[in-house]
């Protein structure tokens, strides 16, 4: 005689209680956000950091800038190899080690840099509007913890520079 096995209870867990969950929701929200402001421009919010950050440090290289914006290398190669294509990012071999390639905005990098700047601007006040102004800055508050708090668990740690 076959006997059903009784299967242990496995507890309910709602969606919208779940951390995780709310902000892989918010990434999706932030990122149509972003893309809706930025489609006439075609870049993405990961171009915009990479663009920034070489804006802030030229002449960065590309391991550093992976780390400064939190990506693998070869995420990294794959972004500044489409920045590069359109004419905004170009990369120049080190004088010392000619394996290592310096990153530098072109022209068009700069003009575009400060096309977008305005506009970022604007999605992130439009991310943050349903928070009243002293709700946001605890919101960047507690945000920044977690993510500096938690970036040993990232897959690609950030490692702000000096």
């Amino acid at each position: 005689m076959v006997t059903k096995k009784t299967m242990p209870s496995t507890p309910s867990v709602q969606l919208d209680n779940l951390p995780g969950h709310l902000m892989r929701r918010m990434h999706q929200i932030s990122v149509g956000i972003f893309m809706s402001e930025m489609e006439s421009l075609g870049l993405t919010p990961i171009q915009f950091a990479a663009l920034q950050a070489t804006k802030l440090q030229p002449g960065i290289d590309q391991k550093t800038l992976a780390k400064m914006i939190a990506l693998d290398t070869s995420t990294t190669g794959g972004v500044i190899d489409r920045l590069e294509t359109r004419g905004l990012m170009e990369r120049h071999a080190a004088e010392l080690d000619r394996r290592v390639r310096l990153l530098y905005l072109t022209r068009a990098g700069e003009t575009t840099l400060a096309d977008v700047i305005p506009r970022m601007l604007k999605v992130q006040s439009k991310i943050l509007s349903p928070l009243s102004p002293a709700e946001q800055k605890t919101f960047m508050t507690l945000l920044n913890q977690l993510v500096n708090e938690n970036n040993e668990f990232s897959r690609a740690p950030s490692q702000p520079t000096p």
